[in-house]
């Protein structure tokens, strides 16, 4: 295996862990930005405000996305197990 394939293969890690992680990060940057908006707004300064909502949206996210990440991740697990014996020459 040269050089070239394992970097291939960092860079396909990285893709997708990016992959998996935007939508929960996206998701929980808007609603706090929403809740931040909403606290500036009303000047009601409680930190359980942000907390809570960005738990709730990440549950919901991962309950809506959860399937998907798991199979890409499978998919991808799958790939680098088969390239194991390419890694062992």
């Amino acid at each position: 295996m040269s050089i070239g394939e394992i970097v291939t293969l960092l860079q396909g890690g990285i893709f997708q862990v990016l992959r998996m992680a935007a939508p929960l990060l996206l998701s929980a940057l808007a609603v706090g930005l929403f809740v931040a908006i909403l606290q500036a707004a009303t000047s009601i300064q409680e930190q359980t405000l942000t907390f809570v909502p960005k738990m709730i949206v990440i549950l919901v996210m991962l309950a809506v996305f959860g399937g998907l990440m798991f199979t890409t991740l499978g998919q991808y697990t799958l790939n680098l197990f088969e390239r194991i014996p390419d890694v062992a020459r």
